[in-house]
Parts: structure tokens; sequence; C-alpha cells
């Protein structure tokens, strides 16, 4: 009989505490999500000005102070015409100039009788009757809670955006502190240019097929003749960046609209096909091509960030749950002690392309050359 693997007790003590630093983090993160979340989308934007900046400093030719200042102004912009966009795009569709206010209740009577006519049913509620089962109350004032939060977090998030780009000009004096020696300050700051590197490739794949997604879906609705057509095109942007979910949201939610503006299903129906051929085309052909080294993280690993975050921070964790996993596998793979983690969360088993064991244990990896180094 095969004796029993001997595990050593210190291997034993070092996982526990791994294990309860891990949940004690986890636990912190959540309590703390409130100040978290706007200073990681600050975070967020800030390498999102930073990725433009250097941008336009080779294709405008522009000086770093221009270019910067440039940057800073679109992305603000950006930030704030985003929101603007969804608020006044929702509040118009829902307008008395379109009509859907005084045609949604009567569409979706037709729909629940036409739904109940193909199962044998005669007698299907009326809207009325299923709304007041509903405390809509509750509902309008969880609503207008969600918008405040909304807007409450945009002003801490510019906030925290505008004492992170005060704070940058005394990092490398923080760096050299922080690591005397050249050699361990070049590999700190070569880790921290893969993180960043790997976050503004992400940044440009999802950009870059969320435009062609979405101008295919603008010519599709528009053919279609669907209403606020602008609108879900910039909501269709803006969940793109959402992991799985924004997919299943691009891909319904204009249809859905579809049955309450048309009294023929023939539209939505159009709209349902040709959105998740539009979809599966990107998903499938375009961005595996265009992601290449950028994002190697395995699909499973996605789908269990997008949940872990969605969790902890709500929307906005969704929102950044894979760029959070990418400079996860940047840092974890830094560290022998750790690398087995990059390789699990890596897509094809090698968080980086040049393998070169590192010197010592827990010690910066001498290799350099990251996959996700190939920003925009």
């Amino acid at each position: 009989m095969k004796p029993p693997t001997v595990i050593p007790a210190s291997a034993v003590s070092r996982n526990a505490l791994v294990v309860i630093a891990a949940v004690a983090g986890c636990w912190a993160v959540y309590w703390l999500r409130d100040i978290l979340t706007p200073l990681a989308m600050a975070i967020f934007l800030l390498i999102m000005i930073g990725g433009m900046q250097r941008w336009l400093e080779r294709h405008a030719r522009l000086s770093p102070r221009w270019a910067g200042a440039a940057a800073l102004i679109l992305v603000i912009l950006g930030f704030f015409a985003s929101i603007a966009i969804i608020l006044d795009g929702a509040l118009g569709f829902f307008g008395e100039a379109s009509g859907v206010s005084q045609r949604i209740g009567p569409r979706l009577d037709q729909i629940l009788t036409d739904a109940y006519a193909l199962v044998g049913q005669t007698e299907p509620p009326t809207v009325t009757e299923l709304l007041s089962q509903l405390d809509l109350r509750a509902w309008i004032g969880q609503a207008a809670m969600q918008v405040q939060n909304v807007l409450t977090g945009s002003v801490f998030v510019l906030i925290y955006l505008a004492f992170l780009l005060a704070s940058q000009w005394g990092f490398r004096r923080k760096l050299v502190g922080m690591f005397p020696e050249r050699k361990a300050r070049t590999e700190a700051m070569e880790v921290f240019e893969r993180v960043r590197g790997g976050v503004e490739g992400y940044l440009w794949v999802q950009t870059v097929t969320g435009l062609m997604i979405c101008a295919a879906a603008w010519i599709l609705m528009r053919a279609v003749g669907l209403q606020n057509s602008e609108f879900w095109t910039f909501v269709i942007f803006v969940v793109g960046f959402i992991p799985v979910l924004g997919g299943a949201i691009a891909g319904l939610a204009p249809p859905l609209f579809a049955l309450v503006q048309f009294e023929s299903y023939w539209p939505a129906m159009i709209l349902l096909i040709g959105l998740q051929t539009i979809l599966f085309i990107s998903g499938n052909m375009i961005q595996p091509r265009m992601q290449g080294d950028n994002q190697n993280i395995d699909p499973v690993v996605v789908l269990l960030s997008l949940a872990f975050w969605g969790k902890i921070w709500g929307v906005v964790g969704m929102f950044l749950s894979t760029p959070l996993a990418v400079m996860a596998m940047a840092i974890l793979a830094e560290f022998r002690g750790s690398r087995w983690m990059a390789i699990l969360l890596s897509g094809d088993g090698e968080p980086y392309a040049d393998e070169a064991p590192p010197a010592r244990d827990d010690s910066p990896r001498p290799r350099r050359g990251a996959k996700g180094a190939g920003g925009a």
C-alpha cells in the first residue's frame, strides 16, 4: 500500500496564512468598496490618459505637456459625455415625443396575448394586473438611488483622478526611495510597464472591436427603423467592456424594445439574428486575431473574475474585472512562489513570451518581454 503523502509543517502553515490573508483581503475590499470603486475607476482613467498621451505624441507630434493636457481633456469630456448620453437617451426614449410611453401598455398586452395563445391559453393577465403585484414605489426609489450613486461616484472619481495626476510628479522620487539599487528599480519599473501595457492593450482591442460592432449594429438598427438608434449604439459600445454580460445586453436589449415599437415581430427577429451574427463574428473571428498576446487570459478566469468583482463592486467591478485579471496575472508571474497562479490565469500556460526561471524565491524575474506590453 502506498504511504500517504507527507506535507511539511512549514508548507501547511504558510498555505493556511495565504488562505487567511486572501479571505481577509477580500473582506476588506468588499467593506471598503465605497472608497475603492471610485479610486479604481480613477486609476483606470489615468491609464487611459497615459495611453492617449503617448498616442498623441507619436501620431499628432505634440509635446508631452500638450499631449497630456489634450488627453486629459478628451478623457474627462468622454467620461461626462458617456453619463449624459445614457441619461438623456433613456429619458428621451420614454418621453412623450417618442410615443413609447403611450404605446407600451397596449403593446405588452398584445405580446402577452400572443404568447399565451402559443401554449393554448385564452385568458392572459394584463400588464396592469402584473404591475399591481409589484411595489412600484420601491422600484422607483431604488432607481433614483442608483442615479444618485452614479452622480456621486462620478464626482469622487474626478477628485481621485485630480489627486493622482497631482501626485505623479513625485512617483519617480518615491520609486528611488523604495528601490535604492538601480537594478531593482529598473525591474520594478519594467513590471509596472508590463501591467500598464496589458491594460492598455485590452482597452485598445475592446475599443477598436467595439467601434466595429457599433458601426454594423447602427446600420442594422437604422435599416430596421428602430428609434434612438444612436442611443442603443452607444449602449452597445459601453457594455462591450463588460465580458459575457455585455454581449448578452447588446444582443437582446434592442430587439426587446423593438417588440414595443413595432406592431410586427419581424423587426425584432431581424435585429436579434443580425446582432447575434455581428457579435458572433466579432467575438470568434475578429477579436481573437486582434488580441494576440495582449489578453492572454483563460476564458474561465474571465468568467470567474466577472462574477467575483461583480459581487464585490457591482457594475464597476464587472467593468474592471478583465483589466484587474490582466494586472493580477502580470504581477503574480514575477515571483516564483506565485507564478503557478499566473500560469493558471493565463490562456496558454505561458504568462509571458520569454521563459527563464527567476534567480531566487520571491524575487523579480530577470527575463523581460511581456505579452501584455503591446499596448495601444
